[in-house]
């Protein structure tokens, strides 16, 4: 099997939204009653990551199977948290949203993890209470607990960060960083550098 993460497109919106259905579906079926309530993720929202540039599929054999938004930071949602602190809450961030999958197809989490770690060492994710498989799912790949947010609708989310400190300056060169956040990058994972190097990110 050949299984890929490209960017998503305007034409793939017709087999995101089936895959959406089928998460909804397996949600449901794990006691999971309230969280993506009817007509959510729209295909507005889905077209609101794909303009930036956030929207990405999975595809095994050339058929989609998977949907998952990768942003960067700020995320508004996440100024505030309660009951609890971010690991960090200086260096610019990536956030994951709307995961979804077929019930059929095995290593999704997983697989979307490794390219959005490949992007970025500092991620944070959310999920309802009552979403036990994804809770299970994002233990399981070393994020921390962080505390509660809250959605533009007053709902509640569960609030997660994962920061990988062994990685190298290249790391952050190529996220594009200003100096100012390049060398916050660098204090707080204990990299070195020389100025010549950092001049050149600017």
């Amino acid at each position: 099997m050949s299984r890929i993460i490209r960017e998503a497109q305007p034409s793939d919106m017709a087999d995101i939204m089936t895959v959406m259905d089928a998460a909804k579906k397996i949600m449901r079926q794990s006691g999971n009653m309230h969280q993506w309530g009817e007509g959510y993720p729209s295909e507005a929202v889905i077209t609101a990551d794909m303009e930036k540039n956030g929207g990405f599929v999975i595809e095994d054999d050339g058929k989609v199977v998977g949907y998952f938004a990768f942003l960067p930071s700020p995320e508004p949602t996440y100024a505030r948290i309660y009951e609890g602190k971010w690991l960090d809450d200086t260096m610019p961030y990536h956030v994951v949203h709307r995961i979804a999958s077929y019930p059929d197809v095995h290593g999704i989490f997983s697989c979307i993890m490794d390219y959005c770690f490949s992007h970025d060492p500092n991620i944070r994710i959310d999920t309802h209470r009552d979403n036990r498989i994804m809770k299970h799912n994002i233990m399981k790949h070393g994020f921390t607990y962080c505390g509660i947010i809250y959605l533009t609708s007053g709902d509640e989310r569960l609030a997660y960060q994962k920061l990988i400190k062994s990685c190298q300056f290249q790391d952050f060169f190529h996220l594009g960083l200003d100096v100012e956040h390049l060398e916050v990058a660098l204090v707080f994972y204990g990299l070195q550098h020389d100025q010549q190097y950092t001049e050149t990110g600017r």
